[in-house]
């Protein structure tokens, strides 16, 4: 069944971004662009252009409850001398001798990042117009110090064009509905916009009117499906070039291995929204789209299980069982149903060590998990995704890094929490749930043994005792 009202209940409750963090964010944006114009950076300035989820519309609650990111573009009429690293650095200068955003200031290489701790975080980046010829577009990359071509404005228009075709916003609303799914489950990576341009490139201008995009939840079933078709017949990385930019290729910095794990994840969702929306009754519905979505998808609707024909099902045994009751075989439902099954219980058991430092007043610094399965002195071995299956032998070693890719600030140090869970371990003693130092690299290896599901969590120190991040539990699910 589509449960249309559940869908617009769940974005409104759970996904969409609340209007009390819009307002603050626009306010603050508000603020940003009367700094700059007042500075004495020296560029001309043109306008301003909101860039990214913001601009489209997509952007969604941090599921960590942690900061949102918003993109903002300062247009600038070029400064003779100045070469691209100039724009972002100077930039960077006027913002960090503000006694308003000097702590709140980094420079990375493309732009300069406003973060307001546990909020939101603004990403301010020059976009040089003319410069080449009237019409251009560049963003400046301090880096390499090289201007690079861009179309901010016309990608903005497409997405808009595309959501014009699909009706009732819709194509917006799946967006956020399919980076949720992607940052709930934690089991594919996907920068978001090469995930909305994915998603765009799969509707099209004669779908406006037609019943394959009638509401939300067929629209999502019209879009995934296209998608999961137009993967299955590219087993290899293939171009993913912006539709308004064609010398750009969103896809040229994705890992091979990366690209195959989202094929197959984006399969497995595909099927697993064909069944929700096929589905007779409401409860066999609700419970099929909690699979897809957890828990919070129509939250508060008790499904009745003497009706229902998944009712063996784990999903149905784990909406209405308390954490405490759960019994069944969870490596089984991890395997059919995802994570989402998996119950606080396990993930924080009561033998978990909690953590021991305060939260830091500084900025808080996004953390997550890659692994792969190896054995401990090997140099490679093959990605795994948090949640996906595997047997019991050799180990993982785990990679701490920050979400933006800059390396672990010099005044920090990662402290891995180690969790083990499930009969056998318990019976053999091994219950673990401590802290342990990290090795080199900020890495960890772990052996694997024991049946169950297990979690990994890194924690981002400072030398001043103090907490500045933490990662999401990294699932460990063992055969």
């Amino acid at each position: 069944m589509k449960l249309t009202g559940c869908f617009t209940s769940f974005l409104k409750d759970t996904v969409n971004l609340n209007q009390t963090r819009i307002g603050d964010l626009e306010r603050s944006i508000e603020a940003i662009q009367r700094f700059i114009r007042q500075s004495t950076w020296e560029p001309g300035i043109r306008g301003f252009e909101e860039q990214g989820s913001w601009a489209h519309d997509t952007i969604i609650k941090p599921v960590d409850q942690g900061e949102f990111d918003a993109d903002l573009l300062v247009m600038v009429d070029p400064v003779d001398g100045w070469t691209a690293k100039d724009y972002v650095k100077e930039l960077g200068k006027v913002f960090k001798a503000s006694p308003t955003y000097g702590d709140k200031t980094k420079t990375w290489d493309y732009c300069v990042t406003i973060t307001y701790a546990n909020e939101r975080k603004i990403d301010i980046a020059p976009c040089i117009v003319d410069r080449v010829y009237v019409g251009t577009y560049e963003v400046c990359n301090a880096k390499t110090d090289a201007f690079e071509d861009s179309a901010p404005i016309e990608y903005t228009q497409w997405m808009k064009d595309q959501n014009g075709y699909s009706g009732s916003n819709s194509f917006r609303k799946v967006t956020r509905l399919v980076k949720y799914l992607r940052d709930i489950k934690l089991t594919f990576s996907c920068q978001s916009v090469l995930l909305t341009t994915l998603l765009g490139n799969h509707i099209y201008s004669w779908d406006k009117g037609t019943d394959a995009f009638a509401d939300v939840p067929t629209a999502l079933k019209t879009i995934m499906g296209r998608l999961d078709d137009w993967l299955q017949d590219r087993p290899f990385k293939p171009e993913v070039r912006n539709p308004k930019l064609w010398t750009e290729d969103f896809a040229s910095s994705w890992a091979d291995e990366k690209y195959s794990n989202f094929r197959d994840k984006i399969h497995r969702y595909r099927g697993w929204i064909d069944e929700a929306y096929d589905a007779l009754t409401r409860s066999d519905s609700i419970v099929a789209w909690r699979r897809v979505f957890g828990s919070d998808f129509a939250k508060g609707e008790t499904v009745d299980l003497k009706k229902s024909l998944n009712e063996a099902s784990a999903m149905a045994r784990v909406m209405v069982a308390s954490d405490s009751t759960y019994q069944h075989d969870l490596v089984r439902d991890v395997l059919i149903y995802g994570t989402g099954v998996v119950p606080n219980s396990v993930t924080h058991p009561a033998h978990q060590t909690p953590s021991p430092w305060p939260i830091s007043s500084r900025p808080w610094i996004d953390i997550y998990i890659t692994a792969t399965h190896q054995r401990k002195r090997s140099r490679a071995g093959k990605v795994i995704g948090s949640g996906d299956v595997i047997a019991p032998t050799g180990g993982l070693m785990f990679h701490a890094l920050l979400a933006d890719g800059q390396p672990i600030p010099h005044d920090c140090h990662i402290r891995w929490r180690i969790t083990n869970t499930g009969a056998a371990a318990m019976f053999a003693g091994c219950g673990r749930g401590d802290f342990y130092s990290a090795e080199k690299g900020n890495t960890r290896w772990e052996p694997l043994q024991y049946h169950g599901v297990h979690t990994a969590e890194a924690f981002l120190v400072s030398s001043d005792g103090t907490l500045r991040g933490q990662s999401l539990p990294f699932h460990v699910v063992l055969d």
